[in-house]
């Protein structure tokens, strides 16, 4: 499969400027309001889901809770590292289908996301709600607006012109596969049921990993987060490395809401995952029953890829 990924030329992450001294600045001098000297500013994450419920609670009882479970139940049986590779082959060959970022972006309205507990509507509408937080708090900030829009465009592998996957194959939180499968890991007694958990030469801290090695040498639980990292990577896409970093492991909630499997990662991953740790909260809390409108935000997006068009020539 190919998704026509084209490649804009985006400033390098670097200094913004002069900073108020009210703000966090990241070492990628990424400016962020401090929330509690400045309340008002920027997006504002709400108390409870599209449900009336905490982001996130896996334990609160529901129909849907239900269908979570079972689903995360099957993930983690299936999720092995025979499996990933098996998946990395195939799909790395990119010969599926051939489709703009618009089209993939369409595409996804016939699905909803059966791991999350949060959210029920077509998946258009959270790459919008996504996207469009972070614009009106960064308007500027065009890389991380595209990062929004295509982060979870991988999802096209539930279509039948991709391969109709499975969602355990697609969506949900996603981890490492090699090395012990940490418990701070959603519904991870379910782990003891998958071939690896037992395997001496994976079932340890490190398994066939080192310490330090880089995420981007680790084996990751198969699905649209990776899918999209390979999309991405094989256009040739000039996103900055923490646009790739925050495609590839914005599901990895074991590290970026748990801190496991610090231990494999190096310099540049530390650093990316401060990024990460911002779009997280656009990611996860702008989902909600606040619909987009969708042809009123076209515009913008297309000439955000019209303008990405124009660089790749």
């Amino acid at each position: 499969m190919t998704i026509l990924i084209d490649h804009p030329e985006f400033e390098e992450v670097g200094n913004k400027g002069p900073v108020d001294e009210n703000e966090l600045v990241l070492d990628g001098g990424f400016a962020v309001p401090a929330a509690e000297t400045k309340p008002d500013l920027g997006f504002v994450a709400p108390p409870t889901n599209s449900f009336g419920h905490t982001f996130r609670d896996y334990h609160v009882e529901s129909e849907r809770q239900k269908g979570v479970e079972e689903f995360y139940r099957t993930n983690h049986i299936n999720q092995t590292v025979d499996f990933v590779k098996r998946m990395r082959e195939e799909y790395g060959r990119l010969n599926k289908v051939e489709m703009s970022i618009w089209e993939c972006c369409e595409l996804l309205n016939e699905f909803v996301d059966e791991s999350d507990p949060d959210l029920d509507e077509p998946q258009i509408e959270h790459l919008l709600q996504t996207a469009e937080a972070i614009r009106k708090d960064y308007p500027d900030e065009d890389w991380l607006h595209l990062t929004g829009l295509i982060h979870d465009l991988g999802k096209v592998l539930l279509h039948p012109a991709f391969g109709e996957l499975p969602q355990w194959a697609v969506v949900g939180d996603t981890f490492p596969v090699g090395c012990a499968f940490d418990e701070s890991i959603i519904h991870h007694k379910y782990f003891q049921e998958n071939p690896d958990y037992k395997n001496p030469v994976y079932n340890t801290k490190y398994g066939i990993y080192t310490e330090g090695c880089g995420l981007d040498n680790v084996l990751m639980s198969w699905g649209h987060d990776d899918y999209m990292y390979l999309v991405a990577k094989e256009n040739k896409t000039t996103l900055p490395s923490a646009g790739l970093f925050i495609i590839r492991y914005h599901s990895f909630y074991a590290l970026h809401r748990a801190d496991a499997y610090k231990h494999l990662m190096n310099a540049e991953d530390i650093e990316n995952l401060k990024w990460l740790t911002i779009f997280n909260k656009y990611d996860l809390y702008s989902k909600s029953k606040v619909r987009i409108d969708v042809e009123k935000v076209k515009p913008y997006y297309l000439s955000l890829i019209k303008k990405v068009n124009s660089h790749s020539k």
